[in-house]
């Protein structure tokens, strides 16, 4: 008689490393930073490098002081800096989004014992972070590379000025480095999804009921509703940060749920909130049930005792 071997996960190895993945990140986000260099002028250089040497450099020290295995060669201390670059403005004091990478790595993620057991996305709490903590940081007006302030859609809507959609597109307007550009934001997330580095279901999910709750909100116009879909940072949390590993579901169930649960948040938000963008609070606010939605989704162990 044939026996079965039993032994402990995991079962199934591939030749992927965090490395590889992270590496696919940093090529998909290369887009939106090109995008937001071209769009905001050469201070986006600036930003960027602010947070991706003091991201580096806080994780090194870190496990310097700790005389912990070095990490920074896995490539996941780079996407963090680059994502919180992303997310801010050009014109953002550089010491500030050095503070704001500093404290992604060693608060949210060093202290809670490294890559994969932080509880949270680091880029996108530092982004709360410094947003409710620096003025300098909200990006409802800051000048474009030809030198003129533009209002961010969001902010515009409110006047009722929203700019056309191929503008929001091709991202010609106020906003974050890496959020304006929806055409290089899916560039980057269509080549996620063929590298097998995301599924489609949570950002598509995402993105999809923020324009069903949009449009059922407001007097149902699609047009509207689908200008809201492209301000703001909807497009590059969705993509980038909301698909994160560690901190989202791993169920496609598990996912839908944390989509429209974020949808509801960001709405929510944008039409009765202090702040006229949600995003980052929702992917915060959805991070923190991940563990509950996995629990709710997660399959049940073939041969596993009842609990």
């Amino acid at each position: 008689m044939a026996t079965l071997q039993i032994s402990t996960s995991p079962h199934i190895h591939t030749p992927r490393t965090t490395r590889k993945i992270m590496l696919d990140v940093l090529i998909a986000l290369a887009p939106a930073a090109i995008a937001g260099t071209i769009i905001f002028g050469l201070r986006s250089l600036l930003v960027i490098a602010a947070c991706v040497i003091s991201t580096v450099g806080s994780e090194y020290v870190f496990n310097l002081i700790m005389k912990r295995k070095q990490t920074i060669g896995d490539l996941s201390a780079a996407v963090t800096g680059l994502l919180l670059a992303l997310n801010l403005p050009a014109n953002v004091p550089v010491w500030q989004a050095v503070v704001g990478g500093i404290f992604a790595i060693i608060v949210v993620k060093c202290l809670f014992g490294g890559i994969g057991k932080n509880l949270v996305n680091p880029a996108i709490t530092a982004r709360v972070f410094m947003l409710v903590s620096f003025a300098s940081c909200s990006v409802s007006a800051f000048p474009v590379a030809d030198a003129v302030s533009t209002a961010t859609p969001l902010v515009a809507a409110g006047a009722g000025n929203m700019p056309s959609i191929l503008t929001l597109f091709l991202g010609t307007h106020g906003g974050a480095i890496g959020e304006t550009c929806v055409l290089a934001l899916l560039l980057g997330g269509i080549y996620l999804i063929v590298r097998g580095v995301i599924t489609w279901h949570l950002p598509v999910v995402y993105v999809a009921a923020v324009f069903l709750f949009t449009f059922l909100l407001n007097g149902f116009d699609a047009a509207n509703a689908l200008s809201m879909v492209l301000s703001g940072g909807l497009m590059l949390g969705a993509i980038f940060m909301a698909t994160d590993y560690v901190t989202s579901p791993s169920t496609a169930a598990g996912k839908a749920i944390f989509g429209v649960g974020a949808a509801v948040i960001t709405v929510m938000i944008r039409f009765w909130g202090t702040y006229p963008e949600g995003t980052s609070f929702a992917i915060l606010m959805m991070n923190i049930l991940t563990p509950y939605i996995d629990s709710w989704t997660s399959h049940k162990l073939f041969g596993g005792a009842k609990a």
